[in-house]
């Protein structure tokens, strides 16, 4: 399906030459890159990226998306319906979240039990997995949450991840917020089964080893006070 034409040029902040600068233009505006963030495992709608997001409004939403497509971050698809995809620079943008998100996670202030999407936590197994402990382990691992699914394939220390319907070796069905307590919080399987919150399918010594692959990094020392 043809695409629409992009014309680009983000709004100038700064007149800075520095590509720091100049990614902060493009993805610096509240809502704009966990816009991106929704839209790395393929297209969505609007109404799906509002679910993705429930404290945007539907008018900032729109704008962001209007302003990422101007700076040729993503493109729309078809009418009346459309869906809304990144291109191939936008989901370069990746590595840029992971790294964020890595650093901020360190703060003291990171909360790991506030609400978050599902394409947020499957970004989330691709951002924080330890290579090095996966070792030679492969598996496919599906993630049911109520609107939406998802597939990981673990091979050689890597996590590839697609929105598909579930299938796999092991299959958690969840809420996010309960699969990041499992994941990150080291909360037993068996006790959020017990709380109605988790259904699990699959052998569960090969989950508890899928999860020993996700923890949350050493937080940053605050400053000492002068003294």
């Amino acid at each position: 399906m043809k695409s629409e034409k992009i014309t680009p040029g983000p709004a100038r902040w700064y007149d800075d030459a520095c590509g720091t600068a100049l990614g902060l233009e493009l993805l610096g505006e509240r809502w704009s890159m966990l816009v991106v963030r929704e839209l790395m495992f393929g297209a969505r709608r609007f109404s799906e990226l509002r679910s993705g997001l429930p404290g945007v409004s539907a008018n900032v939403l729109t704008q962001r998306l209007e302003g990422l497509a101007r700076a040729g971050v993503l493109v729309r698809h078809g009418a009346p319906s459309p869906r809304y995809e990144l291109t191939c620079w936008g989901y370069e943008a990746e590595e840029t979240i992971q790294a964020l998100g890595r650093w901020a996670a360190r703060s003291p202030a990171h909360d790991p039990t506030l609400p978050l999407s599902a394409a947020s936590m499957m970004l989330s197994l691709r951002t924080m997995i330890d290579p090095a402990r996966a070792g030679g382990m492969a598996l496919t691992i599906g993630f049911r949450f109520p609107r939406d699914s998802f597939v990981a394939g673990l091979s050689a220390g890597e996590l590839p991840i697609v929105r598909a319907p579930v299938a796999g070796d092991m299959v958690f069905e969840a809420v996010p917020e309960v699969l990041a307590g499992v994941i990150y919080g080291k909360r037993p399987i068996a006790a959020a089964e017990a709380a109605g919150e988790l259904a699990f399918h699959g052998n569960r010594a090969a989950a508890e080893a899928f999860i020993d692959l996700f923890h949350l990094p050493e937080k940053a020392r605050a400053p000492h006070a002068p003294g």
